[in-house]
């Protein structure tokens, strides 16, 4: 495919000319315009078949670049980023009047997020622009955790597709806000929970369902395999295959099945893996896939967030 590879030089051209790059980033492969670029902007939408309401996260190479995009910075975000620092987080703060309407849904502020992966910083630096950049699929779909996966989805609609290989989270970032005070998690993510109280010293509170979203992934039914998903509890006893039109796929190994969404317990194993085995049950022969829920700490939270939008319910 001649539109995909590793050329960091080709990707920035693209990107500051207009054109929609795939960037690889440590949570999932973003479809990336120039934020300044509202025509640019428009073929994001295009390409996803996305909603003109669902406002998208603008990436930037570095903090002091924030003030391009934002009008002002919350105490609590800087707290935020010198714990932290590049990270899988989205800062959702008051924006400039130059960040075109169409990547906010014309809400008031904007959401920001300078990427944890070294070659993704590179490129925006490259290119010398913000980048709006939501996930790199077609809307309501899988995310992307691989180049390929990528091509497969949205193919010739990308100018260029650059090959940052596995992404390393596979879950996308956490959003966090100051709507009126104290801090609110409008996204579970890559960052915890756990993280965010222990550099803030209080627990946000959690609202990440909206079919009014003010901020990315918001919206109750998403990341579906186009299938139908049963949600088993924690610790469910497995007793082998369901059969040939049923896919099991408990937490760990479990006798007389064939995978597991982690080999140890491992949450940032299951998270890393999580997309692919939706994807993998989507290609398959499979109607129906049987999947157990993650222990609810940590990014078990957020892997259990986006089993049930993909699953479009809550716990079977």
């Amino acid at each position: 495919m001649q539109n995909l590879g590793k050329d960091l030089a080709r990707a920035a051209s693209v990107l500051k000319a207009g054109g929609l790059v795939a960037m690889p980033t440590e949570t999932v492969y973003g479809l990336a315009a120039n934020a300044f670029d509202e025509a640019a902007v428009a073929r994001i939408f295009e390409a996803k078949n996305r909603p003109h309401f669902d406002p998208l996260i603008v990436h930037l190479p570095d903090w002091n670049e924030v003030g391009r995009v934002a009008s002002s910075i919350h105490p609590e975000a800087h707290l935020l980023w010198n714990a932290l620092g590049p990270a899988p987080i989205t800062y959702v703060l008051p924006k400039r009047p130059e960040v075109p309407d169409l990547v906010t849904s014309g809400l008031d502020h904007v959401a920001v997020r300078i990427p944890k992966l070294k070659l993704a910083r590179e490129l925006l630096t490259l290119a010398g622009v913000p980048a709006a950049a939501p996930s790199a699929n077609p809307f309501g779909f899988v995310s992307p955790t691989t180049a390929q996966h990528v091509a497969d989805q949205l193919g010739e609609q990308v100018d260029y597709i650059l090959d940052g290989g596995p992404c390393e989270v596979g879950l996308e970032s956490t959003i966090i806000a100051w709507p009126n005070g104290p801090a609110v998690v409008l996204r579970l993510g890559g960052t915890t929970l756990e993280q965010l109280s222990g550099i803030l010293g209080y627990l946000p509170e959690v609202r990440n369902s909206s079919s009014s979203p003010s901020a990315p992934g918001m919206l109750q039914a998403h990341y579906a395999p186009g299938k139908p998903l049963r949600l088993v509890p924690q610790g469910f006893a497995w007793a082998g295959e369901q059969g040939n039109e049923i896919q099991s796929l408990p937490w760990m190994p479990a006798k007389g099945i064939a995978r597991a969404l982690t080999t140890s317990g491992s949450p940032v194993e299951a998270a890393q893996r999580l997309f692919g085995e939706l994807r993998a049950f989507a290609a398959s022969e499979a109607r129906e896939l049987w999947i157990e829920l993650a222990p609810e700490e940590g990014l078990g939270r957020a892997i259990n967030d986006r089993l049930r939008r993909a699953a479009h319910c809550g716990e079977e």
